[in-house]
């Protein structure tokens, strides 16, 4: 082959090498940092449970890889899958609402917005609900409130700890006051769950706003948060608008919030299943002791001095 053939051939094989090096990306085997803009290799990003290795961004994960995160393999029962989202106001804007909830679960392959369901936690028995935020942005609907609400009362009677990772834009509006009802028939069964004295904790994580915030996730016996995560009630520019002045950057933070008494803790994800076991320990019931049985005098020569 002459120089020339080489010098030729030379610019095809870098060609290959980078459409090689596009399709890799393109395959997903590369993730681009949202905060820091750092290329990770996905399958490290997936083993550091979607936490960025430069900058520790917490990327959001779906409700399926929430589950596997922080249940012990092969120990998950789901709970209520057979519980399906109806449109009981016949609702339209842009589409029906039927339309948009069938579109969002052929997307999703979820039945609505929150999984529920028990299993262990590093061997401890609790029962758990993750909201995703990609179905309809984790809005709480009927049978979000349905769904959580069976969970904590089955967690009650089986006297269990409830977690639930928080993930929401609000009530659903698509169902109107149908889905307002929901804070009120969730906080009572945490209420019931409060007098069985048994442990009940919220996760926030970005974002956690609207009805959510307003009701169940700030219930807690003990509020954990992720960082950065965006938590708060109305949306910034609302409050703005209403208190006519500025607010400070990092107001509806996560950071903002435990500065100010909202939330008890931030735990990074990569620490959050060790946290969560931890906490359950602590507040496990202590073992009931037997009552002491007097012992009878025991008349054995010897024993006494003599008379």
């Amino acid at each position: 082959m002459s120089l020339f053939d080489w010098f030729a051939n030379r610019p095809k094989s870098d060609a290959i090498s980078q459409q090689q090096q596009e399709r890799e990306i393109a395959d997903g085997l590369w993730t681009k940092c949202e905060a820091c803009g750092t290329l990770a290799y996905t399958k490290d990003l997936r083993a550091n449970q979607m936490v960025c290795l430069e900058c520790h961004h917490h990327r959001r994960v779906t409700s399926v890889e929430r589950i596997r995160q922080l249940i012990d393999t092969n120990t998950w029962m789901p709970l209520d899958e057979q519980l399906r989202p109806t449109d009981p106001l016949k609702f339209r804007d842009r589409k029906s609402y039927s339309d948009r909830l069938r579109e969002t679960q052929e997307k999703t392959s979820l039945v609505d917005a929150v999984s529920t369901g028990t299993g262990q936690l590093e061997g401890l028995p609790v029962a758990l609900g993750v909201m995703d935020f990609r179905f309809m942005g984790g809005s709480m609907g009927s049978v979000v409130g349905e769904k959580l609400t069976r969970l904590i009362e089955q967690g009650t009677k089986a006297s269990l700890p409830v977690v639930i990772v928080c993930a929401s834009g609000g009530a659903r509006m698509q169902e109107g006051m149908l889905s307002l009802m929901q804070m009120a028939k969730i906080s009572g069964a945490l209420e019931r769950h409060r007098e069985a004295k048994l442990l009940y904790i919220p996760v926030l994580t970005h974002p956690t706003t609207g009805g959510v915030i307003a009701s169940f996730a700030m219930l807690g016996d003990i509020i954990l948060a992720e960082p950065k995560a965006t938590i708060g009630f109305a949306g910034r520019r609302v409050i703005e608008q209403t208190l006519r002045e500025k607010l400070p950057d990092d107001f509806q933070t996560s950071e903002y919030l435990l500065q100010h008494g909202f939330v008890d803790a931030i735990v990074s994800r990569t620490q959050l299943k060790k946290t969560l076991a931890q906490l359950i320990r602590l507040h496990q019931p202590l073992p009931t002791t037997p009552p002491l049985i007097p012992v009878p005098e025991v008349m054995t020569l010897g024993l006494r001095g003599s008379d």
